[in-house]
């Protein structure tokens, strides 16, 4: 068998092949994705129309050279619209992504989320469990306050009309991204869905809050809120990598208001640091809330990460308000009562 027509016999190239191209085009010829060029590759992965080789291409090239705003807004965008959440339906006040895990402390930073749900804050919270066996990650941490993980979309949405809070895993409303998080362990880096996956707010939420672990990524989450048009949204960098204020040391939150860019410091809430415990025991979490053990470490974590929500949200005017809005919610809460906030 011959081939008379020789063009035939060579492959069309892959659709998917420019976007690989633009990002590893040596030194000198490779460029960042525009923000369309970043949304129409993330349209395809959606879709499952990248072979996985060019899939781990991709995702690696992205990682050594690091995402710009652009490129996450693009990314962002394109996974919203297949996510495809149905947002009209459920009034979130807040957003917040939970990703990373604790490892050094417990995750104080539920106690923050569970006080402003108790005080008519709907809190939304979405993460998903990473490979590493010593951190402590959030839906398995839920059951130690006498709270159940949703388990879909819909259940979420009723749990946030109750309780005014609710916990999704990633793997229920959005299964393609969360199965690109799992190939960590294969690919031995985290991906830029990492850090996409802290920006999607699925239900729409005025007020969006995130912690990241390197500093240099809280810019860019803010400069991509901001091209996402996120009225209010806060990035700090948070204890462990989670959204949580560490009370010894000072935090920079780097927040957009309405297509205003802010940068605050807030200050460290002792003059000392505290020793690390030797061990975590969840149980903790619930005995702090009731008030049966003191542990000063974990009351500021507590009021001092719901005092940078507060701001955000638009529930105070500076700092001071907000702690004390804070502390009060603290000392008023109802000690007893978690499965009915």
């Amino acid at each position: 068998m011959t081939f008379t027509h020789h063009e035939q016999t060579s492959q069309p190239e892959h659709v998917f092949a420019e976007f690989i191209r633009i990002l590893g085009k040596g030194k000198k010829g490779s460029r960042p994705l525009t923000q369309d060029e970043a949304y129409r590759a993330m349209t395809l992965i959606m879709a499952g129309e990248v072979l996985p080789v060019q899939l781990g291409a991709f995702l690696m090239l992205m990682r050594v050279k690091e995402e710009t705003p652009e490129e996450l807004a693009g990314f962002v965008l394109a996974a919203r619209q297949a996510c495809n959440m149905d947002s009209a339906s459920v009034q979130v006040d807040l957003d917040w992504s939970s990703y990373a895990g604790k490892r050094r402390h417990l995750p104080w930073f539920l106690l923050s989320a569970l006080l402003l749900a108790e005080n008519g804050i709907t809190v939304f919270m979405h993460g998903a469990k990473g490979p590493s066996a010593t951190r402590l990650y959030t839906e398995d941490m839920l059951g130690y306050l006498g709270l159940h993980c949703a388990k879909s979309i819909e259940e979420a949405k009723q749990q946030l009309a109750q309780q005014h809070f609710s916990y999704l895993s990633l793997e229920h409303f959005c299964p393609k991204l969360h199965e690109i998080i799992e190939l960590r362990p294969i690919l031995g880096l985290r991906s830029p869905v990492h850090t996409l996956v802290r920006l999607l707010n699925p239900f729409n939420a005025p007020c969006s809050i995130q912690g990241i672990f390197h500093p240099g990524y809280r810019p860019v989450h803010q400069q991509a809120a901001l091209l996402l048009q996120q009225p209010h949204a806060a990035a700090l960098k948070g204890e462990g990598g989670e959204t949580e204020r560490n009370p010894d040391m000072e935090c920079l939150v780097q927040s957009v208001h309405n297509g205003q860019l802010l940068d605050e410091t807030w200050p460290a809430l002792f003059a000392h640091r505290h020793v690390k415990t030797e061990s975590l025991d969840p149980k903790q979490l619930a005995l702090v809330w009731e008030g049966v053990v003191e542990d000063e470490f974990a009351q500021a974590s507590v009021i001092g990460t719901a005092a940078v929500a507060l701001k955000l949200l638009g529930k105070a005017n500076n700092q001071q308000e907000a702690h004390i809005l804070a502390s009060d919610y603290w000392a008023k809460r109802l000690k007893k009562s978690f499965k009915s906030i």
